[in-house]
């Protein structure tokens, strides 16, 4: 990567509407300055699911501007230019993504989709704040990696092994 400029980041998850919108808005105030963070999907949803909202508040994170958006946005002239893209469903790793400008370096960090849970209100509101932590910890990793010092390979390779870590996905231990 070798820069030392503002990195962006797309979160990418099939409905954005919980795993990418946390990543996004962990990212956006953990590494506030050294990354910019968005999210999207292949098939968006309507609206940020209500519970990934309520978790990113009680825990002080940023939800202002967070809305489910497809990744066409993207490809738009004058969108950013993403530097990292990471898949953080098994759904939408497994999608034909769209060829982003730049050749950014790509990951998929597979977590369950705290949505999929049913129950109480407690037990979802479980499953958003687990699926926060995976994130948050992820994201923590990525803060910490030199990026200034990496190549792509590199940075790659970084972001696979972050991806391995505790509540991955079957299909993130076996690496894409």
């Amino acid at each position: 990567m070798s820069t030392t400029r503002t990195l962006n980041v797309l979160f990418l998850c099939t409905h954005n509407s919980a795993r990418s919108i946390l990543a996004e808005s962990i990212l956006s105030h953990d590494g506030a300055g050294r990354f910019r963070a968005f999210s999207a999907g292949s098939a968006p949803k309507s609206a940020v699911n209500p519970m990934a909202i309520t978790v990113l508040d009680e825990l002080g994170y940023p939800t202002a501007d967070l809305r489910s958006k497809s990744w066409d946005v993207f490809e738009t002239d004058g969108a950013p230019v993403m530097d990292i893209v990471i898949t953080v469903c098994d759904n939408a790793a497994g999608e034909v993504c769209p060829i982003w400008p730049g050749q950014p370096v790509t990951a998929h960090w597979g977590i369950e989709d705290p949505s999929a849970v049913t129950g109480t209100e407690l037990d979802r509101k479980r499953a958003f704040i687990t699926a926060f932590r995976y994130l948050k910890n992820r994201i923590a990793a990525l803060i910490a990696l030199p990026a200034e010092r990496l190549d792509a390979m590199s940075m790659r390779n970084e972001l696979k092994k972050i991806g391995k870590g505790e509540g991955a996905s079957a299909r993130a231990l076996q690496g894409d």
